[in-house]
């Protein structure tokens, strides 16, 4: 068996595992004003210390969240509604054509309370058009309520020229937001380039259902009902599971050079050894992006018949191609990035983490080259029978 799907969930780590159960036996809601309340809140704020020291950022705007998808809605909704109370005129969204669904559609639901959305271009790597994001912010100079890019691309692992587009935002004094998901734990990120940053627990050994969102500017809180998180973020107060992603974060964070090195050794192990079992593969990744993703464009082999004939063998990896309702569509970062649609719909996502090892790359080069065949003997079939 070889797990090769880090970059959708990563196991938890044993330190973030034993700070979680050393909380789930112990009662006590963080609100209450009682002995064990407070014994529960001291827990939850070490916490957030703890998050804030490893990130380098005030403890403050720490906002612990069930995760990417809400930190993401957190950070983009609450960012809109602060900017249009404060400046009713600033309607206007710009976005990346990459992001994660949980920021574009995102995004695209703000069009209800009438935003509207401007779209930036990538180039053939993956990586926003800075040029493109300039142009647009100076058309729409006095209009625009926030630009979310995400900080690295969750399929193909391009990392964004964050530092140029923050200094885009700042001097036109606009807060931009960044899905920092797939980077921390990754990559070095300064969460003071975003005016919000989003993480999520389970990308790096914490948690599933764990995550935060890194708030230097005003935003509106979007749950509401209690005054939890400063009043940001209403919810009973997940206390186990801010000791647990605390926990994995400063590993992660404390380990990240030793931990990009591996990576990026069993990356280029993996690539190199697919493009000489299958020479017309085509690799999409580039080298200096995320140390643990490798993309790859198999010609002629449907993404999902490549994933299950995989999985058939015990190789867990993601296919390229999302799927809707059953039906396989093309990726749209692929697309974005200029491939046809054929060839958007016929890669895998192969992505590494911190269990990851060399025999989790010898067992997938062993069974590639029957998988290659066999989906394209499949799709030779499935050709044929329209």
């Amino acid at each position: 068996m070889a797990y090769l799907d880090h970059a959708a969930t990563t196991p938890v780590r044993p330190a973030a595992r034993d700070a979680w159960l050393s909380q789930v036996d112990v009662v006590g809601n963080a609100s209450s004003s009682h002995s064990y309340g407070r014994a529960a809140r001291r827990v939850l704020e070490e916490s957030r210390e703890r998050v804030a020291a490893s990130l380098g950022v005030d403890p403050r705007h720490v906002v612990f969240t069930s995760g990417g998808t809400e930190s993401n809605n957190f950070g983009i909704i609450g960012t809109y509604r602060a900017r249009r109370r404060r400046e009713p005129e600033r309607r206007v969204v710009i976005v990346s054509e990459i992001e994660h669904k949980s920021v574009s559609e995102t995004v695209r639901s703000l069009t209800l309370a009438g935003a509207v959305v401007e779209t930036v271009v990538c180039d053939q790597s993956g990586t926003v058009d800075v040029d493109h994001l300039e142009s647009v912010l100076d058309e729409r100079a006095n209009t625009t309520a926030l630009v979310a890019v995400m900080w690295a691309n969750n399929e193909v692992g391009t990392i964004q020229p964050i530092s140029a587009i923050s200094a885009l935002c700042r001097d036109r004094g606009v807060p931009l937001h960044s899905d920092a998901v797939q980077a921390v734990g990754s990559v070095p990120v300064s969460p003071r380039l975003a005016g919000t940053l989003s993480l999520s627990g389970h990308k790096f050994g914490g948690p599933p259902g764990t995550g935060a969102v890194v708030a230097a500017n005003e935003i509106d809180p979007i749950l509401r009902g209690g005054g939890q998180e400063r009043g940001q973020r209403a919810g009973t107060s997940n206390v186990p599971g801010a000791a647990g992603l605390a926990v994995a974060l400063q590993e992660a964070i404390d380990n990240l050079d030793a931990h990009g090195s591996r990576m990026r050794e069993l990356r280029d192990k993996l690539t190199s050894g697919i493009t000489r079992l299958v020479p017309d593969a085509v690799v999409n990744s580039s080298a200096t992006g995320l140390p643990g993703i490798a993309h790859v464009t198999f010609p002629g082999c449907p993404g999902d018949a490549m994933l299950m004939l995989l999985d058939a063998e015990g190789i867990a990896v993601s296919a390229g191609s999302a799927c809707s309702a059953g039906v396989a569509q093309p990726s749209r970062v692929l697309l974005a990035m200029g491939a046809s649609p054929e060839a958007a719909s016929q890669s895998l996502r192969f992505s590494l983490g911190w269990t990851s090892t060399d025999r989790d790359i010898a067992d997938v080069l062993r069974v590639l080259p029957d998988a290659v065949s066999g989906s394209r003997s499949q799709g030779r079939v499935a050709v044929g029978s329209h």
